[in-house]
């Protein structure tokens, strides 16, 4: 008999929404807003462990930054004309910066470490990746909850059975978009 979807969602969502926002984390903010919209998970929750799920993946990689950040950023030479530019905005504008990281492409996992390496305080980037991250996870489930709406509607006419195929689909791809993203940001090494 295979596995009700709804209840795995139930069950484990919050450990996934966690665990998948550590580094990466729209996709998994934006299903945590859909499944908060069909009531299988509460939106104050979602909300919170999607925060707190930024805010402790961006916090270590502030502090490998902080430790090894001049080393791992040596190894990004042909973007070493952004990283300098990334380390002039932190000078003059470190709450823009840090605020602001985790919504600009292409920064989210290196951003913290260059902010780590930039020698900006560890209280300073505290204070201000916790409000970066609860701005972030306050647009995108709210994002995801609201695409809730115009998903539900189809989602309920499905059903069972193609419902679970739907959701076996929608799992598959956001474990290629995920393998495409790690490649992508790999070669860009």
């Amino acid at each position: 008999m295979p596995a009700d979807v709804n209840a795995l969602i139930t069950e484990y969502g919050y450990w996934a929404l966690f665990i998948g926002c550590l580094a990466e984390g729209e996709t998994f903010t934006l299903l945590g807003g859909v499944a908060a919209h069909e009531g299988l998970l509460h939106y104050g929750w979602v909300l919170l462990v999607t925060a707190c799920g930024g805010i402790l993946g961006d916090t270590a990689l502030f502090f490998l930054g902080r430790y090894y950040g001049t080393s791992i950023l040596k190894r990004f030479k042909k973007h070493e004309d952004k990283i300098t530019s990334a380390n002039q905005l932190i000078r003059k504008r470190p709450v823009l910066f840090v605020i602001g990281v985790r919504f600009m492409y292409g920064l989210r996992i290196v951003g913290p470490i260059i902010i780590g390496a930039s020698r900006l305080r560890p209280a300073t980037f505290l204070m201000l990746n916790v409000i970066g991250a609860l701005l972030w996870a306050t647009l995108f489930v709210s994002l995801g909850y609201l695409g809730g709406q115009v998903i539900a509607p189809w989602l309920h006419a499905l059903d069972h059975h193609i419902k679970q195929l739907f959701w076996l689909v929608l799992a598959i791809a956001l474990v290629w978009g995920a393998r495409f993203t790690f490649r992508r940001y790999k070669h860009s090494k």
